[in-house]
């Protein structure tokens, strides 16, 4: 199992910015997700930011699902200058995928509970670490895009592109750089301090 957290307000607060599209996710029964207090700071967000649409729809995680749900929506979505994604890390990695020129952020943390985990599916994935990264990385998680798992960048072993330790896995901070180039927030790797990952997040109980 897992289970999603709300990040901070003000932290959702100050990733609202611009014309924003709201996305929740009610999909995997296996994931608690904090309903109430997301619709309550949705409504928050509603009455100080220019929210435009609140989208709520399930298994966001599968691509084709989500272009299917979405589609009466791309017109709210084609406005937006922000997507905020309310889901776990899965979820949020594959709208990010699916809106390579938006700005997506995560407004949820993910952490590992014990028990059945479900079926996550096709590509991506969400290493639960309680701490998503994946608003300063483009959408890109470097916990499994990194077969190191390094949240401050490359570790210099890649060649060609490619990962040293997994030959046929192109690296995921070079996927992370092209990403955030493409968005104009290459300022996002400039750090006042190297990152220090909590692992006591992702430690089942």
């Amino acid at each position: 199992m897992l289970i999603t957290q709300l990040k901070s307000k003000e932290s959702i607060e100050s990733l609202a910015v611009g014309k924003v599209v709201i996305i929740n996710c009610h999909g995997c029964k296996e994931v608690y997700f904090p309903e109430h207090q997301a619709d309550e700071l949705q409504k928050e967000l509603s009455d100080n930011k220019e929210v435009i649409q609140i989208i709520t729809t399930d298994y966001i995680c599968n691509p084709d699902n989500l272009k299917l749900q979405l589609k009466k929506h791309m017109d709210k979505i084609n406005l937006a200058d922000t997507i905020l994604v309310f889901s776990c890390g899965v979820g949020i990695q594959t709208v990010a995928a699916q809106f390579e020129d938006k700005k997506v952020y995560s407004c949820c943390d993910t952490y590992q509970l014990p028990g059945f985990q479900g079926v996550t599916p096709l590509n991506v994935d969400c290493g639960q670490c309680g701490e998503c990264y994946l608003n300063g990385t483009g959408g890109i998680c470097p916990i499994t895009a990194c077969s190191k798992s390094l949240i401050n960048g490359q570790c210099g072993g890649a060649k060609n592109g490619m990962c040293e330790v997994d030959k046929d896995m192109e690296c995921g901070w070079e996927r992370i750089y092209r990403k955030l180039e493409k968005l104009n927030k290459l300022d996002n790797m400039k750090y006042d301090a190297p990152k220090v990952r909590n692992f006591g997040n992702s430690k089942p109980e």
